[in-house]
């Protein structure tokens, strides 16, 4: 299988993402990588590898630029070709660290949608207590949605943690203010009644103060509602590793414990770090786009390779194609 890479886009380009890829094609036989951006500052971190080439291009999506404009302008940017590879049916699947809205823009754009989707959403595994994760969709692909949306976000997600993530029959919770069946707005309750109907394992509303304690395998909502989340955990990890490490350098006392301590806080910050988990993938396109955390180091891209690896071997854009095809016929048929 070949994968395109965006190897400009993120904090850390290009070498971080040539390290990444060097790394998964030692690990993966089975893949070709394919580097897409500037070949002199690629190739002073590449080593020559015969799965690993080169596609030149100078032009970058920065992350001030605005995102759909700068697609349909920098057709030569390195993560519209990383698409536009897909397009051509000279790759399987694209991944980028870079502008997220221009991926998501690039993604509809260039590789376009499933049909019968009526809008991909923008879905990563975020940690939980126990360390296995849960994959929440949408995180802000698409501000607005409507019950049906949501109702093709959980059919969607459960494909993937079954097929990628290897749990089987997957619980699928929506977010609400409420786990009773009357809470929410209309949506919600829309929503909840579409999910209840669907050959998914449905287990009604959680609430966002259970999530990191595992309450789905699957976190359904919109990407407003999402995003909002999103930024509140990753945040809130942040601020309380800051507190700990204030604490545990506040004397000599404290420096000794912290000294004692080390491996299971980084034990720790690795488990609360979703980007270990791979990347954000940008659900209901024909072909796997999955956009890596922007301060991704090689690690985080390596997560990511893999994560698109499994999502071609399992064909998991096929198996929600056809999941959505019978939907459509049999809501049809209603």
């Amino acid at each position: 299988m070949k994968l395109a890479i965006d190897a400009m886009g993120g904090d850390h380009a290009p070498k971080e993402i040539v390290l990444g890829a060097m790394k998964a094609v030692e690990a993966f036989s089975d893949i070709h990588i394919i580097l897409v951006g500037d070949e002199t500052k690629i190739n002073e971190h590449l080593l020559r590898h015969d799965r690993i080439t080169v596609l030149h291009t100078d032009e970058v999506i920065l992350g001030t630029d605005e995102p759909v404009r700068a697609v349909r302008r920098k057709k030569n940017a390195s993560m519209v070709l990383a698409a536009q590879q897909v397009a051509d049916g000279k790759a399987d699947a694209c991944i980028s660290a870079g502008n997220t809205g221009a991926l998501m823009a690039s993604g509809l754009f260039v590789v376009g949608r499933i049909e019968g989707i009526d809008r991909p959403a923008l879905s990563p595994t975020l940690p939980t207590i126990d360390g296995k994760g849960f994959l929440m969709l949408d995180v802000g692909a698409n501000v607005d949605a409507k019950p049906e949306h949501l109702l093709q976000y959980a059919i969607m997600g459960a494909i993937y943690c079954e097929k990628v993530r290897g749990i089987a029959n997957p619980r699928v919770g929506l977010l609400n203010i409420g786990t009773e069946e009357k809470k929410g707005n209309e949506l919600t309750r829309q929503a909840l009644e579409l999910l209840k109907n669907a050959n998914i394992n449905f287990i009604g509303n959680v609430e966002s103060r259970d999530l990191l304690e595992g309450a789905a395998d699957v976190v359904v909502t919109d990407g407003f509602t999402g995003n909002m989340v999103l930024k509140t955990i990753e945040g809130t990890a942040l601020s309380v590793f800051k507190m700990l490490k204030t604490a545990l350098t506040s004397s000599l006392k404290s420096k000794l414990a912290a000294a004692v301590l080390k491996p299971d806080l980084v034990k720790l910050k690795n488990t609360m770090d979703y980007s270990e988990y791979g990347g954000a993938g940008l659900f209901g396109l024909k072909a796997p786009v999955i956009k890596a955390h922007g301060s991704s180091n090689a690690q985080s891209i390596f997560s990511a390779i893999r994560q698109t690896r499994e999502m071609i071997e399992n064909d998991v854009t096929g198996l929600i194609e056809q999941t959505i095809k019978k939907l459509d016929t049999e809501m049809d048929k209603m």
